[in-house]
């Protein structure tokens, strides 16, 4: 995020909660942006933890459209893995995912690096 867009990512919790009956925090790096959010509910009585409701993955996926929306990134130091592999599309049109990959082939045909990763 543009340091001057955390004070916006943040005031955007309270309506996500709303909406999607989730609770959303987070810490960041605030002198460079970093923002590391945590999208949580409480499992009812019965669930399963090993599958998540819904919810906290629509409510993730509006938090990375209002933070592109104000200038972020969907990938800070970690890049894309496995969480965030839809995510990447939302940012990154088809053409720069191809070009990244086509990188990664050449560095690794074997997949040997990061195995099973988005990237």
């Amino acid at each position: 995020m543009p340091k001057s867009q955390l004070p916006a990512i943040y005031a955007s919790f309270p309506a996500l909660e709303a909406r999607f009956g989730v609770t959303i925090s987070a810490v960041s790096h605030a002198g460079d942006g970093n923002l590391h959010p945590l999208v949580a509910k409480q499992i009812g009585p019965g669930g399963d933890p090993a599958h998540p409701p819904a919810e906290l993955h629509e409510a993730a996926t509006e938090l990375v459209r209002i933070a592109l929306s104000l200038g972020g990134t969907v990938t800070g130091e970690h890049g894309i893995g496995t969480l965030k592999h839809d995510w990447a599309a939302l940012e990154l049109s088809e053409r720069v995912r191809d070009a990244q990959h086509a990188i990664k082939r050449a560095l690794d045909p074997g997949h040997l690096l990061n195995p099973g990763k988005a990237i």
